[in-house]
């Protein structure tokens, strides 16, 4: 075999959404922090386009890149690429990066719990994760402080009407929408229409409501739209299902730990939720979640929680991304049938 090019990469997933970690042959990007290497991948393309692009990759796929920290306090850093976005953080994505870490042996494992920060360009991640006879069994992520930006507000969605929509950080921006309210159901056969109308959702918000985030001028879009199904209590707090779509029209397969972020801040907002209390989200296909909120505190002045979710991941295999010189799509493609499949 011959290649120009050879990527290593340690795919695993976190209660269902692929989140595969690059651990050798790319260099760092430059820059001086993580948020400026973060925005040299998003605007170079190169690295995102050949292990996110078919053939290598798919709509499906998530794909992180392991940096050395900035951060004196971190462990390790990583740099997170989504089919349409190079975001500040994710829940997922970093609950299968410290799963590859820990399984992978590249930080060393302490049973029963090892304690490591991440740095994601958003900021620093407290992680803890339950070990046991070599594996990390649950990875318990505390996230960037969360808040609300608007609530209860009309949006305008074609072939919708008129919604009635929230907006909120958490670690990632979204539009969140009360799932019964559009007749949609929680479930996998409805995946399609999530996807599609999630996709006209963030669309239309992004134009009439926006976003910017209040110490982070550089962000300043809505990236996602969460469907939320009916919360019930339970004994430590509540639970409820939710779907998140995601640009440029797919469902993640976990329960998004932003989305559960955000959730958690909009409920602490309305005075539906206290710290101390826990959320568990159910995704589409069943897998799960806990949140908690640890902590309240402030955004430039705007009441913030701090949130910590929890989730399992798991790696499924081992793999060399190479490069044929002669391969007349060095860049790899993409077409509408997948990855315009929202619009």
């Amino acid at each position: 075999m011959r290649s120009s090019k050879t990527i290593h990469v340690i795919s695993a997933h976190a209660e269902g959404e692929v989140g595969d970690v690059i651990v050798g042959g790319v260099l760092p990007p430059p820059g001086d922090t993580l948020w400026q290497q973060r925005a040299f991948i998003a605007q170079d393309q190169t690295l995102r386009n050949f292990v996110l692009n078919e053939p290598r990759g798919g709509v499906f796929r998530h794909v992180n890149l392991l940096v050395p920290p900035k951060h004196p306090d971190a462990d390790a850093g990583f740099i997170i690429m989504e089919p349409e976005d190079t975001p500040p953080m994710s829940g997922s994505n970093a609950i299968c990066v410290a799963t590859v870490l820990l399984d992978g042996g590249i930080i060393p494992m302490q049973e029963p719990e090892t304690r490591i920060i991440l740095e994601a360009p958003g900021g620093l991640v407290r992680v803890r994760a339950d070990c046991r006879n070599g594996k990390a069994e649950r990875i318990y992520v505390q996230n960037l402080p969360s808040f609300a930006d608007k609530i209860s507000v009309p949006l305008e969605v074609q072939g919708l009407g008129t919604l009635t929509v929230d907006t909120a950080y958490g670690g990632d921006s979204f539009v969140v929408v009360d799932a019964a309210a559009l007749g949609v159901q929680i479930v996998e056969d409805e995946a399609r229409d999530i996807a599609r109308m999630g996709v006209a959702i963030t669309d239309a918000a992004n134009e009439q409501l926006g976003f910017s985030h209040p110490e982070n001028p550089d962000w300043t879009h809505i990236s996602f739209c969460a469907f939320c199904g009916p919360v019930k209590a339970t004994e430590a707090g509540f639970t409820g299902t939710s779907a998140v779509a995601i640009q440029p029209g797919k469902v993640d397969r976990s329960p998004t730990g932003t989305a559960v972020s955000a959730r958690m801040a909009l409920m602490a907002a309305k005075g539906q939720m206290k710290a101390g209390q826990t959320f568990e989200a159910v995704s589409i296909i069943g897998s799960r979640f806990t949140g908690q909120i640890i902590d309240n505190t402030s955004v430039a002045g705007r009441p913030a929680i701090i949130p910590e979710i929890s989730g399992r991941g798991w790696i499924t295999g081992i793999h060399q991304h190479m490069l044929d010189p002669d391969d007349p799509w060095p860049d790899g493609y993409r077409l509408s049938d997948t990855w315009g499949a929202g619009r």
